[in-house]
């Protein structure tokens, strides 16, 4: 997507650690009329895969998720990192490990959200690693959902997370594959 490439080439910082910091923009403060724009390349994508739900994790894959939802019309669930006291009944409970925090999480959503009569659409602000988005599939394997797709906005196509989804059948759409970046904050991104 080369509106948002594009941003990451203007308002992006590369951080030590191949960090991207977009909290201009994309998980701190928002730019709306982007999350607009990805929402519909998302919508684009799975109009037709007759989704139920969309899924993601708390935080920053929210705003996304809404802004998607809100084109078919359907629920936004997100597992939630910490346990609160207004968490009630059975849960779905899965490990996933940030890659910009280095910390475990045990995430959770409430069994009542997600059912084996569910078609999920999986998305989020980035992919690395993977380790959330295999804690969501994780959580739609429980629950017996058929996951239908993973919409990423920022993928970093030189770490494994995009490559072993793929190999395992998923259908990833990432809108931004860094196919590079260094500490001097030079950005390559991969041709689509």
């Amino acid at each position: 997507m080369k509106l948002l490439e594009e941003r990451i080439l203007r308002d992006g910082q590369v951080r030590p650690g191949e960090i991207l910091k977009v909290d201009s923009f994309l998980n701190h403060q928002l730019d709306v009329d982007l999350l607009q724009a990805i929402g519909r390349e998302f919508y684009e994508k799975y109009k037709d895969a007759g989704i139920t739900r969309i899924l993601t994790v708390e935080a920053s894959g929210i705003a996304i998720a809404c802004e998607t939802a809100n084109l078919f019309h359907v629920p936004v669930v997100f597992a939630k990192k910490a346990k609160s006291k207004n968490l009630d009944g059975e849960l779905y409970t899965s490990k996933v490990c940030s890659y910009t925090y280095g910390r475990e999480y045990t995430v959770t959503l409430s069994k009542k959200f997600l059912g084996a009569e569910d078609t999920v659409l999986l998305v989020d602000d980035f992919l690395a690693v993977g380790k959330a988005m295999n804690g969501l599939i994780d959580i739609c394997t429980q629950a017996g959902a058929s996951v239908a797709g993973i919409g990423i906005a920022i993928e970093k196509g030189f770490q494994p997370g995009g490559k072993e989804l793929r190999a395992r059948g998923y259908d990833v759409m990432s809108l931004a594959i860094l196919e590079s970046m260094d500490d001097a904050g030079n950005i390559r991104f991969r041709a689509q």
